[in-house]
């Protein structure tokens, strides 16, 4: 198989190599950490629902904050670990998948990137600890929720990424579940039916992102000792799964309505159940055809930043 990029992922080769700074800003994977915000919109919004809540600016800007330094630090070390294992020289890379490149075009950012990586986990901390300080007792249901952040950030790649069913969950939890509740939890102090419900949707869709965006690397991952499910049971069962992820956020959602734990203007996104099913049938009908497969990769991105936000609007308005 080929290991030329299906399409050239950030700047395209120049004739002298990228600044430092530049090369670390790619490794950040900036366009992937519009997840965060949409995510943490969630959470936000299930807050604002609970009986005489008061949002405190100064501290959904921390939380915001440590969301977006805990998801570009999974990111850095993500980035520093395929380069130093060589992985991302056999991987066929997209927009979606196969990383930035950026320490490829600069070995020698290689040292520079772990330290942002670590850097970049470090203020997460700091900044659960300096809530803690501020909200005081309150916060303590905060404190295991960070800590599985933390985990999750730590091992996602050495660790997770060869384990099948963990590498499909641990991108769902992280961004599903421990932000929107993490972020209603630092917000108020309290968590809720609403918030539990709501934060399956961007998890279900974040563990189909990554599931997707496996896709493309399956013969580098191999070769790299990775074990994740596109790899194991092959592109067309892994997409049949994706497809099956994609549609139980919509079951999600009109659960969660019935059961009274989402507003009814939580229905208004079901109109979005028409592009997700051809997401997913393109996915089922493309598995093996990736040169084909890239618009429905395309199209679940917007799905996945789209869905979250739209989420919190109607969670604003019901």
């Amino acid at each position: 198989m080929s290991t030329a990029p299906l399409f050239p992922a950030g700047l395209p080769p120049a004739a002298t190599p990228p600044s430092l700074p530049a090369t670390l800003w790619r490794t950040l994977r900036p366009p992937f950490l519009l997840l965060t915000p949409a995510c943490v919109s969630v959470g936000l919004a299930s807050a604002s629902r609970l009986p005489g809540a008061v949002i405190d600016a100064a501290t959904l800007a921390l939380v915001l904050g440590g969301a977006v330094a805990a998801h570009a630090g999974v990111n850095v070390l993500n980035e520093w670990h395929d380069a130093v294992t060589g992985l991302d020289e056999r991987t066929r890379r997209t927009p979606f998948s196969g990383g930035s490149g950026a320490l490829q075009a600069r070995p020698d950012a290689r040292p520079a990137a772990l330290a942002l990586g670590l850097l970049l986990l470090a203020l997460t901390a700091a900044v659960g600890v300096l809530l803690l300080v501020q909200k005081g007792l309150a916060l303590l249901p905060l404190v295991p929720v960070g800590l599985a952040g933390l985990a999750l950030v730590l091992a996602y790649t050495p660790w997770i990424t060869r384990r099948p069913l963990l590498c499909l969950l641990a991108p769902g939890l992280g961004l599903g579940p421990l932000m929107v509740l993490g972020t209603q939890l630092a917000l108020t102090g309290r968590h809720s039916a609403t918030a539990w419900v709501a934060s399956l949707v961007p998890g279900l869709l974040a563990s189909g992102l990554l599931l997707l965006n496996q896709f493309p690397d399956v013969a580098a991952d191999r070769a790299a000792g990775r074990r994740h499910l596109p790899l194991l049971w092959g592109r067309p069962r892994a997409a049949r799964l994706f497809a099956g992820l994609l549609g139980g956020c919509f079951a999600v959602l009109a659960a969660g309505v019935g059961v009274g734990s989402l507003p009814t203007a939580a229905l208004w996104l079901m109109p979005a159940l028409l592009p997700a099913a051809w997401v997913a049938t393109q996915a089922v009908r493309h598995a093996d055809d990736l040169p084909a497969l890239l618009p429905a990769m395309a199209a679940n991105v917007a799905l996945c930043l789209g869905l979250p936000a739209a989420l919190a609007v109607a969670l604003w308005r019901g």
